[in-house]
């Protein structure tokens, strides 16, 4: 960006600033008491602010201004967009059920969307040695015991070899549900916590688990339980792999608002950024109890190999076309009303 451009949006973020923190200040008391107990000029007064920060946000986009400044009127809108127009606008659908429901099938996409740079690299940071771990294991499976402890190993092995034609007792089913979740909240939790130490700490978890899970799986196979290992894998895998990389995704993000706040302080672009995935990280935390819940109960049940595959590539393509899809418009994932969201610059 040159200096004059730099200078140029320093005097658009100083003369538009008040606008936006009016807006924000709003948004940030009608989330927590509810918009029904604002005052009444202030409920008049956010359905201007709001049209007048999404012109803003068309502007700076148009105008190619940094990352963290469109960044923030991103989230700026999206949060004044569920207020003014979400389900307590309209009746409020039930009350919480409605908020349930717009941030299930609107904010939660959408967010993941949002951060799509963050999420890809989380993808690829913990994929790719996912498949070297696999690949390295499968043409030498001694090299599974400098990443995974031996003694790890030699169980899970004669575990998948013995298959799961006898099924699971309701109880054991439990008993492993609450172990998934115990386990897998705890990687997510890591993944993303440690994203404060400017993403370094989301970036070694997701590459260590990536390489982790990549070499059980490869040494599995290796063994001669391949097949078993890969279809009690693929029911719940993509809600649960799925929830790792959101959750490590998160953390890159998290980490990136402390390495580059742009114009903010530091802890003002943390703060923000932090609200603004926190409803990433909820709904990674959903993946993960459905993944744990899937794993106990039917990844390791008596069912047909061919229903739990089939199964498993719905489930993937399901959960792949809901974080693709789900929330979006004509207008892309600023839902266009009229002339309440900026057009999409040229």
């Amino acid at each position: 960006m040159t200096v004059a451009s730099t200078l140029t949006e320093k005097a658009f973020t100083e003369r538009r600033k008040p606008e936006w923190e009016a807006l924000d200040a709003l948004t940030n008391e009608a989330q927590r008491r509810g918009i029904k107990k604002l005052e009444p000029d202030a409920v008049l007064r956010m359905s201007p602010l709001y049209r007048s920060v999404c012109a803003d946000l068309a502007a700076a986009q148009a105008a190619r201004y940094s990352a963290p400044l469109v960044d923030y009127l991103l989230g700026l809108t999206a949060a004044a967009h569920t207020v003014v127009y979400g389900p307590h606008a309209r009746g409020r659908e039930d009350g919480r059920k409605g908020r349930i429901r717009q941030a299930w099938l609107v904010a939660f996409p959408r967010a993941v969307r949002r951060f799509k740079r963050e999420m890809l690299l989380a993808a690829a940071l913990f994929f790719v040695p996912f498949a070297l771990g696999c690949v390295l294991t499968l043409r030498d499976p001694s090299f599974a015991f400098r990443v995974v402890p031996e003694a790890m190993l030699r169980p899970l092995t004669e575990a998948y070899a013995k298959g799961f034609d006898a099924g699971r007792e309701a109880g054991d089913g439990a008993f492993m549900a609450g172990f998934y979740v115990y386990n897998n909240v705890g990687i997510a939790l890591r993944c993303f916590a440690l994203g404060i130490f400017g993403g370094l700490g989301s970036a070694f978890y997701l590459v260590q688990n990536g390489l982790s899970i990549g070499a059980i799986l490869g040494y599995v196979a290796s063994q001669g339980a391949g097949e078993n290992i890969v279809v009690f894998i693929v029911g719940h895998g993509s809600l649960e792999l799925g929830a790792i990389v959101l959750a490590g995704g998160s953390g890159l993000s998290i980490g990136w608002s402390l390495v580059a706040p742009g114009e903010l302080p530091r802890l003002v672009s943390l703060q923000r950024r932090a609200r603004e995935i926190l409803v990433v990280v909820a709904g990674a935390a959903v993946m993960l109890f459905m993944a744990a819940a899937i794993e106990a109960f039917w990844s390791g049940s008596s069912a047909p190999r061919e229903v739990k595959v089939a199964v498993g590539g719905t489930l993937f393509v399901l959960v792949l076309a809901y974080v693709l899809f789900a929330g979006r418009t004509q207008d892309g994932d600023l839902e266009a009303s009229g002339d309440d969201s900026p057009e999409e610059p040229s």
